[in-house]
């Protein structure tokens, strides 16, 4: 290793050379400045590399005929240089970038890069960045490095023998920061209804923007997490200052943090420095997705520019302007969905900040590049809450992603999705679909039974169509008066599809292995004058006596009683003892009845109320807060 001088430059840079360029946080500005004072002497030199902190002075115009960028991800500016001829975007996934450099059609024959001072034994860490730093630092002819002694110096896979460095300059820099995501109300429900997809013990892999940074931070309350990321952010850092990382669960590299690249803030940087907690290696190793999936309970939490009804994902484009790039989202999604209780997530706003346009789309613009293909979809969340695809048929795709787009604009999208023959005409959506605020969704447990409470959304007709050819010829006689024998999907949807700001209905669902099923619903129907409403509640079978029924009617009954309604009723079939004995446990009043073989009853909501807590302590029945 010998210092470099101004004439190695054109030595190392021959014509038609391919020049790598650090990213991140490591972008070699010192080295690279160096390069382009010699720019003039240069002939076709392709500069390659990734998404970098800092401005990107190789695109000035006056290098156009000399310089030419070939970036895996576009700044703004980048994008710029792309749209006026002057640079390249090569999508690819991250994990397979270093086999573009080691033998595929990207051979290096130049890298810069930044790097630590050397131990006593001649090792320098390649700090902040190892990502495909890594692999380009090892397949490169020549390798010329900037010197920062404020590189931090990390664990892992980080380091390069001075032996492989041909010239170095040594500069010392304070490193690029970059700024905490700004998140408004919208991504504090993103990450709320996201965190209830996460378990206890999960791994966690998160993205880069605002949405899955929005997430991260919503699981402070989580417990035993591990980390498996291509990015280590100040949100995740967070997790393991306030507890809620622990390693203990990790089934893959336990005890520690695994990640390619660091990018944050100076505490970050600081907190990664020599912290053997934190390891880092190449990104085609943190991002293989079969390393991924050997996470148990693997969770990717990745953003997208926009998504069609089918599920079909848009990253790194907007019709044909490019934006971004592939980035990590692939691999995680993959390697996500091929883990034991994996949960891939694909969070972003329903609608974008510049325009208002829905994010959530019937059909895709042209030349739009899908990242991720709707079979690799699992959860998509927006603000007004989670559409769980996978092993959905197109119809149910269509209908959970109308519920959660914005209201503005859903009458659209049931249009484009009437045209395409993708929904029923006689499938609508009420304005309040999925927009109510008044009720409390989450996981609640019966009897150490771990079950998702819910509004019903549209589409959940099928789940009712389920649960209602489960049930045995007693329950369908108590609870529709007679012996129905069928439910058919227009049934099933006149039953789900309830104005939730009027009407009230509430599921309890179980869920196993990705799969809900209902095992209880609660209603109300609001009366003339809106001071009272009839309530009625069907339980599964095998979920009786566990208390279902008076959890519902007290949840029922607080939600009415927040919107001014003062009195529930009911009509109970003479022969259902079972609901007569849960009104008449909270007062009911018996009045005679007009249907031969019915009991009517009335209960004050205030009545309702009082005994709740004993009646929840007696039923071991909680609420599982996050």
């Amino acid at each position: 290793m010998k210092p470099l001088e101004a004439s190695d430059w054109p030595r190392w840079v021959r014509p038609g050379s391919r020049v790598f360029l650090g990213g991140g946080a490591s972008v070699p500005f010192a080295l690279v400045a160096s390069m382009l004072d010699h720019a003039a002497g240069f002939k076709d030199v392709e500069l390659v590399h990734i998404h970098g902190l800092g401005d990107s002075p190789w695109i000035a115009p006056q290098y156009e005929n000399v310089l030419r960028t070939n970036s895996f991800y576009l700044t703004p500016a980048l994008r710029e240089a792309v749209e006026r001829g002057q640079a390249d975007y090569t999508p690819c996934a991250m994990s397979e970038v270093g086999s573009l450099f080691r033998n595929g059609p990207l051979p290096l024959d130049v890298a810069l890069i930044q790097m630590s001072p050397p131990d006593a034994k001649g090792w320098c860490s390649l700090g902040l960045s190892v990502d495909i730093v890594k692999s380009a630092a090892e397949s490169a002819k020549v390798v010329i490095a900037q010197i920062n002694p404020k590189m931090p110096r990390t664990c892992g896979d980080t380091l390069i023998s001075v032996r492989k460095i041909a010239g170095f300059i040594e500069h010392s820099a304070d490193l690029p920061e970059m700024a905490a995501g700004v998140c408004d109300e919208r991504h504090e429900r993103i990450g709320h209804h996201a965190a209830q997809l996460i378990e206890d013990g999960s791994t966690i892999q998160c993205g880069l923007g605002n949405s899955p940074e929005a997430v991260v931070r919503a699981l402070r309350k989580h417990r035993h997490l591990g980390i498996h990321s291509g990015m280590f952010n100040d949100a995740l850092m967070e997790l393991v200052r306030c507890g809620a990382v622990d390693h203990s669960r990790k089934t893959y590299q336990p005890g520690k943090i695994i990640a390619s690249h660091v990018l944050g803030s100076r505490k970050l940087y600081a907190f990664v420095d020599g912290n053997e907690e934190v390891a880092l290696h190449a990104s085609e190793w943190v991002n293989d997705p079969y390393r991924i999936a050997r996470n148990e309970r693997m969770v990717a939490i990745n953003g997208a520019r926009e998504i069609d009804l089918t599920g079909q994902v848009v990253r790194d484009s907007s019709g044909h302007r490019f934006y971004g790039g592939i980035g990590a989202l692939q691999d995680f999604i993959r390697g996500a969905g091929r883990s034991a209780g994996g949960c891939p997530i694909i969070a972003l706003t329903a609608t974008a900040d510049q325009d208002g346009r829905s994010r959530i789309v019937a059909g895709l613009e042209s030349g739009s590049g899908v990242c991720t293909g709707r079979g690799d979809v699992h959860h998509v969340v927006t603000e007004y809450g989670v559409a769980s695809l996978h092993g959905r048929s197109i119809r149910e795709r269509v209908a959970r992603l109308v519920e959660i787009a914005h209201p503005d604009h859903r009458e659209a999208l049931l249009e484009g999705a009437h045209q395409r023959g993708w929904l029923p005409r006689f499938f609508t959506m009420p304005g309040s679909a999925r927009a109510v605020d008044d009720v409390e969704s989450g996981w609640i447990c019966f009897q150490e039974k771990r079950l998702f409470l819910r509004p019903l959304h549209p589409s959940d007709m099928r789940a009712l169509q389920e649960f209602f050819y489960s049930h045995d010829e007693e329950t369908i006689r108590l609870r529709y008066g007679y012996l129905r024998d069928q439910m058919t999907g227009e049934s099933a949807f006149k039953l789900a599809a309830v104005d939730q700001t009027k009407d009230l209905a509430l599921g309890i669902f179980s869920e196993e292995h990705g799969r809900q099923e209902l095992r209880a619903i609660g209603r109300y129907y609001l009366d003339e004058g809106g001071k009272s409403a009839e309530v009625a509640f069907v339980v599964h079978e095998q979920s009786r006596h566990m208390g279902m029924a008076g959890f519902l009617l007290g949840e029922l009954a607080s939600v009415a009683k927040r919107r001014g309604i003062i009195e529930f009723w009911a009509s109970v079939r003479a022969e259902n003892r079972a609901m007569a004995q849960l009104f008449l446990a909270v007062g009911a009043v018996e009045s005679p009845s007009d249907s031969a073989g019915e009991r009517d009853l009335k209960m004050s909501l205030a009545r309702i109320l009082k005994p709740r807590k004993e009646f929840l302590e007696r039923k071991m029945i909680r609420r599982l807060v996050r």
